[in-house]
């Protein structure tokens, strides 16, 4: 009696287990190592991600694991739900904080520096995300194309300009998304009515940054969506200043790239830690040079590659929202 009571308590324990192990992703961690879903342009070693994991490592002892989401980290995120294996996040927008939310994939958290940051940047009075660079949305224009500087968002869709700009995919690029905010931004309600008018002078609409991009240092298109601190990529690795941003009166929407805590994540300590690390002034003075953004914590010096790189007058925000509804509007505006 007391071997089959023995069996039966030893199978109910099995089933417990698994279940445990299986149901909504439940797992565990030794505390050792941080798993991070981020971008390529982070965890590549042109990027700041390999020197960051090392100095963490130096600090804490706990490895990093960078999980490079092609689909995108908020995407992939949304996709795994309970299954996802991230301690933290690195790449959600300013722009894409309120489908963050909705999905519930981030857990708040305050990091210990958090008075440090400049407080123009912040994403969330919740902590949902914690800022860890900026950028300003802009079109770098090619100075040996012979043809007219455009002055402003209006002026680019002159048909002087016909199948000469690359724009982003707004669903599969937090640039191309910026884009569609700054036009927002600028035209309100008649934002569409712009898409329109821009569609004859797209050259091409690509998946990616590095892409887009490509096409315009090619030379196959004048212009191209990107950042003011673009500049500062030219400068420092080609010795030319031959692409420059264009700066409009309508002003320049900021790109708030944040970071936070996945909300099924096994190591919520390590998670923290890493964090807070990203905001030191070790990883932080990485960002300018590597991701070509600007830090967010206060009075950290710029490189000379910055010298040059103007900053807009005029600073846009568009009011916290889900933008989905937005992109697919301006996606079929340009597949028709």
């Amino acid at each position: 009696m007391k071997n089959h009571l023995r069996s039966i308590l030893i199978f109910s324990f099995l089933i417990i287990g698994c279940t445990a192990l299986f149901a909504g992703g439940a797992k565990e961690s030794d505390g050792t190592k941080v798993v991070v879903y981020t971008t390529k342009s982070f965890a590549a070693d042109y990027g700041p991600g390999p020197k960051i994991a090392e100095l963490f490592k130096a600090k804490t002892g706990k490895d990093v694991e960078y999980v490079v989401c092609k689909e995108g980290v908020l995407n992939r995120a949304i996709l795994e739900g309970k299954t996802s294996t991230a301690d933290v996040l690195i790449g959600i927008d300013n722009h894409l904080i309120e489908k963050a939310r909705k999905a519930n994939v981030l857990k708040a958290y305050k990091p210990t520096a958090a008075n440090k940051i400049e407080s123009d940047v912040l994403i969330s009075e919740d902590w949902l995300l914690t800022p860890f660079d900026y950028g300003y949305f802009a079109f770098m224009f090619d100075t040996r194309a012979k043809i007219k500087k455009p002055s402003s968002l209006k002026e680019l869709t002159d048909p002087s300009y016909a199948k000469k700009i690359v724009v982003l995919d707004p669903s599969s690029s937090t640039t191309g998304l910026g884009m569609v905010a700054w036009t927002k931004a600028v035209f309100g309600d008649e934002y569409l009515n712009f898409w329109k008018s821009l569609k004859p002078n797209i050259f091409a609409m690509a998946p990616k940054w590095s892409t887009g991009y490509g096409y315009f240092t090619a030379g196959e298109a004048p212009m191209a969506i990107s950042y003011t601190s673009s500049l500062a990529s030219h400068v420092l690795y080609d010795k030319t200043d031959r692409f420059r941003p264009l700066v409009f009166e309508e002003g320049h929407v900021i790109q708030i790239e944040g970071m936070g805590l996945a909300a099924n994540a096994a190591n919520v300590k390590g998670a923290k830690a890493f964090i807070d690390f990203m905001l030191t002034e070790e990883a932080q003075s990485l960002l300018p040079e590597t991701q070509f953004m600007y830090p967010v914590i206060k009075g950290l010096p710029l490189p000379v590659s910055y010298k040059d790189v103007p900053k807009p007058a005029k600073i846009l925000r568009i009011p916290s929202e889900d933008q989905t509804e937005s992109v697919n509007a301006v996606i079929n505006v340009l597949q028709k």
